[in-house]
């Protein structure tokens, strides 16, 4: 959807650039605060058979912006999480189960595909055409004037912008273009993703097994059914890989301990190199960066997207409170705020996630019995064990 060329190119308050999750979760929020919204989005491409564990606050937001209710219907609840350490090593870990009731919640979150999250998502756009403007077209160059940053695309239109979002993922352009480096590293793992049936019944509980390669993690999607992240080294994901799903399904059971019972493939396979990185800045100028052009970490714990919705969450606020205050809008100062707001939380979910996985893979006896003695306080100290719980649902 465009608007009609002129000789100056429509002005909105803000843009985002990006058409996964994140880039339509900022623009439906920043819709609802009361912007003038372009959202440089092409059409949905490969099918993502991923699913997304939306933790505490992440609900909350979709539920306020009217996108829940879309999603109700095919989310499977998180009561419960359990630890297995399956590492086999010297110092081994206790299992820790952790439950919602302890914090005063009913539910950690839900797990839903990703496919209906950005379906919910898309149509929350569509029912906003009055704030939202929908360009389908890939960013191309972004050139900085005095009263917006102005945006080229794919499709030869262009548009000016107040504040212009980065929502384009791992490989932003518009953090390129913005001038914004990262640091990132990369571990000898990938990851093999599913879905699959089972013969005993999940009881609304996760289980992430922690083994010398990584997490095996299954996480309930729906009725005798989970999704599984299995992180491993590269070679050991080929083979498995490789395998046709009759051998793959005993194998995932085999190494799950028959924790659910015979389980049965039933989605296609997706394989994902493991990775991190962090942009050294969050914003420059006029330009913000939110979820995967801002910060990259491997599927652990569920972080991944529920950071990201932290993210639009402060910039949303930002947005209403500069609202509030009478004042005229400016892109500069609310990218300005955004990146000092958020610049803790990411370093320290960032950094949590990356010493994890080091965690597991490193041979180093001090770094294995301070990971052992950390799960034995989580399984014996309620205290520190509540203080995990709130932390992994993102307590600022």
């Amino acid at each position: 959807m465009s608007e009609a060329q002129s000789d100056e190119p429509p002005h909105f308050d803000a843009a985002v650039v990006g058409g996964g999750p994140a880039g339509l979760a900022a623009a439906i929020a920043l819709g609802d605060a009361g912007l003038r919204v372009a959202l440089v989005a092409p059409a949905p491409g490969v099918d993502d058979w991923r699913t997304t564990a939306l933790l505490g606050g992440s609900v909350d937001f979709l539920a306020r912006h009217g996108i829940w209710d879309g999603l109700a219907a095919v989310a499977a609840p998180l009561r419960r999480m359990r630890l297995v350490d399956a590492t086999g090593r010297l110092f081994r870990a206790p299992d820790v189960a952790f439950d919602a009731r302890e914090i005063g919640r009913e539910l950690f979150g839900y797990n839903v595909a990703n496919g209906a999250l950005v379906a919910a998502l898309s149509k929350g756009i569509a029912q906003r055409d009055n704030r939202i403007v929908r360009f389908e077209a890939l960013f191309q160059t972004l050139d900085h004037r005095g009263t917006g940053d102005i945006l080229r695309l794919s499709s030869g239109e262009t548009l000016s912008a107040a504040l212009v979002i980065a929502a384009d993922g791992r490989k932003s352009g518009v953090r390129q273009a913005a001038g914004i480096d990262v640091k990132s590293w990369s571990y000898p793992q990938e990851a093999l993703v599913l879905s699959l049936t089972h013969g005993e019944p999940h009881r609304d509980a996760s289980v992430e097994f922690h083994t010398k390669a990584g997490p095996f993690t299954l996480v309930p999607h729906g009725e005798r059914r989970s999704s599984l992240v299995w992180m491993d080294r590269r070679e050991v994901i080929e083979h498995m890989n490789g395998l046709d799903d009759a051998a793959l399904s005993a194998e995932i059971e085999r190494r799950a301990g028959s924790v659910l019972g015979k389980m049965t493939i039933d989605s296609p396979r997706q394989r994902w190199p493991i990775s991190g990185f962090q942009a050294q800045r969050l914003a420059a100028g006029r330009v913000a960066l939110v979820g995967e052009a801002a910060h990259g970490i491997p599927p652990i714990g569920a972080q991944g997207f529920n950071l990201t919705l932290r993210d639009v969450e402060v910039l949303r606020e930002i947005v209403a409170s500069s609202a509030e205050d009478g004042r005229a809008f400016d892109g500069v100062v609310a990218a300005k705020r955004y990146a000092q707001a958020r610049r803790f939380d990411i370093i320290g979910h960032v950094t949590g996630v990356d010493l994890l996985n080091r965690s597991l893979l490193t041979g180093f006896l001090p770094v294995q019995a301070a990971r052992a003695a950390g799960l034995w306080l989580a399984r014996d100290v309620g205290p520190f064990r509540r203080f995990l719980m709130r932390l992994g649902l993102g307590a600022r």
